[in-house]
């Protein structure tokens, strides 16, 4: 028994010299960076997204009825209305902007130069310009008040520059002595708090548009084969319009024009979409994205794309003229549609834009805590910290994804609107994620459809996608939800 105690002693003290050495090491000895985002280098700190500001108002939370029986019982004298000696020329409807007193507790501050003194709450105001009445943006680091520097498209560009900000400080000590020495050397660097207050609610767009100039399900010269046939031939295998015309002459005899397999395409995108997107996706906890270019009348535009890592369903795709915040956020509503929050292993793995921060910040601000996630950056081609070598497996999933969607475009030579786009980016991604064989799934499709599974050929599969979707479109309009609820990532 002895020895037995004395065994469990040593062990207990090597435990805690173990403790106390991996604390030392932890705060005292640098190791490997960890985090790319925590890099000392200044060159990097542009790319860096500063936490959200702090965010003050001077209103009063009580009401000048309220203060009053406060005042009364905490000090034992009752607050009255201003005994005036002459007539005031204070308009009536005038109201303290703090607690909301009426003209009979104001009197003028300073006489006739305009400022007003609330009796109840002290507040010094003005009525032709009211410093209460918006709510003020503040450094996280300093606590000085943010001025708005520029105004952009969709955003407010608010920036500090307080020379004492330690915010300030610590970044001017990252610099380097040369470009100290210059006159305009600090430029190169982002060194104060900047922060953009978006001016455009992205959270109440609708992410699902689609053409409403489309042709109608009552055919006139052709049936609904012949139009399953167009899809086969221009998703599955990738033709042109005048080639998918071509290969119908040529295949079938039938006389169809490429203007009305588009009609037909753009037809078929407005009814599966909705069945495309309030589908039940499997969502883990792992989600992948990127964004690529595409011609728009030779014009470059964007296409982003999020999968699911671990199922490779495409979960969210939105195409932009622009490569913003706001096409971002839309694309990650649609990938988080159907949940109410997130796991606590969740990660959202990208590369080093610096949008995806930024939408990432917007959430979290929208819709709390539950939505709070952070955003792992897999930057450049090369493993250059231990970061990039643990994800970049996730990354090369979505850029393989990207390379199968630009093979599927690049016979268009472009598009001629974004509509166009948008149609086709949404049968492709049915095509993806419903009908197209994956060989790491042993040949078998993504997202198993029972419907889809007793048809044996693909304009069939096409013709049932169409219904679902039309069934989506009805008991979307019969119970008025944009889409089922799901309690969290299984």
């Amino acid at each position: 028994m002895d020895i037995i105690t004395y065994l469990f002693s040593l062990i207990q003290s090597l435990y805690h010299q173990n403790c106390w050495l991996i604390h030392f090491i932890c705060r005292y000895i640098t190791m490997k960076q960890w985090a790319f985002d925590d890099s000392h280098s200044p060159k990097r700190q542009k790319y860096k997204i500063s936490e959200l500001p702090l965010v003050t108002d001077f209103r009063q939370d009580r009401t000048y009825k309220e203060l009053i029986p406060y005042y009364e019982k905490r000090y034992g004298k009752k607050i009255r209305p201003v005994s005036r000696h002459s007539e005031c020329d204070i308009p009536d409807s005038c109201t303290c902007p703090r607690c909301d007193a009426p003209k009979s507790f104001l009197y003028k501050n300073n006489g006739s130069k305009g400022q007003l003194l609330c009796k109840i709450c002290g507040a010094r105001f003005s009525p032709a310009q009211n410093r209460f009445s918006s709510v003020k943006l503040r450094c996280p680091h300093c606590a000085h008040t943010l001025v708005p520097k520029k105004e952009r498209k969709h955003f407010i560009v608010h920036k500090r520059a307080n020379p004492k900000c330690p915010y300030y400080l610590y970044n001017l000590k990252k610099v380097e002595k040369e470009d100290l020495r210059k006159d305009y050397g600090k430029n190169k660097y982002k060194l104060h708090y900047i922060y953009r207050e978006f001016t455009m609610d992205f959270f109440s767009m609708d992410p699902n548009t689609l053409p409403k100039n489309a042709s109608s399900l009552k055919f006139s010269r052709h049936n609904a084969h012949v139009m399953s046939l167009c899809l086969t031939l221009r998703v599955n295998l990738s033709l042109s319009l005048r080639k998918t015309s071509q290969a119908l002459k040529d295949l079938y005899n039938i006389d169809i024009s490429h203007q009305q397999i588009a009609n037909y395409c753009k037809t078929a995108a407005v009814c599966i979409k909705p069945f495309v997107d309030q589908y039940l996706y499997e969502k883990w906890e792992v989600f992948t994205a990127d964004e690529t270019y595409i011609k728009i009348r030779g014009i470059k535009s964007y296409v982003w794309l999020i999968m699911n890592a671990a199922s490779r369903s495409i979960i969210g795709y939105q195409v932009s003229d622009n490569r913003g915040v706001g096409p971002c956020i839309l694309a990650m509503r649609m990938a988080f549609r159907g949940l109410t929050k997130l796991p606590e292993t969740f990660k959202f793995i990208a590369d080093g834009y610096s949008a995806y921060p930024f939408a990432a910040m917007e959430f979290a601000k929208k819709l709390g805590k539950d939505f709070s996630f952070r955003v792992t950056q897999v930057i450049g081609l090369t493993n250059d910290d231990a970061v990039s070598a643990e994800h970049r497996p996730f990354k090369q999933m979505i850029e393989r994804l990207n390379q199968t969607y630009k093979a599927s475009y690049r016979h268009t030579n472009g598009f001629d609107n974004i509509d166009g786009a948008n149609y086709d980016l949404a049968l492709w991604s049915a095509y993806y994620n419903f009908l197209r064989p994956h060989k790491h799934n042993k040949y078998n499709v993504l997202n198993e459809v029972e419907m889809l599974q007793g048809t044996d050929n693909m304009p069939g599969k096409w013709q049932l996608l169409i219904f679902l979707g039309q069934q989506t479109i009805l008991n979307m309009q019969k119970n008025g939800t944009a889409a089922p609820e799901r309690s969290c990532c299984q």
